[in-house]
């Protein structure tokens, strides 16, 4: 397909930030190898990585687009094979952009515990403790039902055994989801190492009174 004929203007420039924020899951240690995967979409359409292909690698003619049901739109190649994840998010919430990975800490968290503990107060940031869906074999429709599960008024969920997966209203919150995750359940490693300590937890009145704050953070 020629891509400079055809191909939305803006199909593109969503492309190319999608390149840009998969390569930053590698440099920041988020990704190993082809492991991961990320998608945007833009309107009806979904933008996602390919399977198996590093992401330095991937240029502006290797753009690969879907619709919600998971059907070609452009590109040759075959897109991640967990794209059902990807779809299910996009089907039960108003996403724009979902960040999967195998970040270290967070899978080590995953295969622990059935939720990560409210161990800071930017729990809050993901709608509540994290939790941990089952384990059910990558790319099938099972997994997809479980992750759904999880992410239950929450923005990010871990992958018993597997990894973490964020969603955002922009691929840059989708990224930040998903590297806070992956500090905090660093935090929460760390924490639990001591032999002498118990770590402190915040309350659901805690993370209310952070989620009350978060509304109004930063700059209009």
């Amino acid at each position: 397909m020629n891509m400079r004929r055809g191909i939305p203007a803006e199909w593109r420039r969503a492309w190319s930030e999608l390149l840009l924020r998969a390569r930053q899951t590698v440099a920041d240690g988020l990704v190993v190898g082809t492991s991961g995967n990320l998608s945007v979409r833009v309107g009806d359409a979904i933008l996602v990585t390919p399977s198996g292909v590093p992401y330095d690698r991937l240029r502006p003619r290797d753009l690969l687009v879907v619709d919600r049901r998971g059907r070609p739109r452009a590109g040759t190649l075959a897109p991640t094979s967990e794209l059902p994840l990807h779809l299910a998010i996009y089907e039960s919430t108003d996403a724009a952009a979902v960040v999967h990975t195998h970040a270290l800490h967070a899978t080590a968290v995953s295969t622990l515990v059935d939720e990560l503990p409210p161990i800071h107060y930017m729990t809050a940031a993901l709608g509540g403790p994290v939790r941990v869906a089952p384990y059910a074999t990558y790319g099938t429709e099972e997994l997809a039902t479980h992750m759904r599960e999880a992410l239950r008024d929450r923005t990010a969920c871990l992958l018993r055994n597997h990894g973490t997966i964020a969603h955002g209203r922009t691929l840059r919150q989708a990224y930040e989801h998903t590297a806070q995750l992956e500090w905090m359940s660093h935090l929460w490693l760390t924490a639990t190492s001591s032999r002498t300590h118990t770590p402190t937890l915040l309350s659901g009145a805690d993370l209310e009174a952070v989620s009350a704050k978060l509304v109004a953070y930063g700059q209009s």
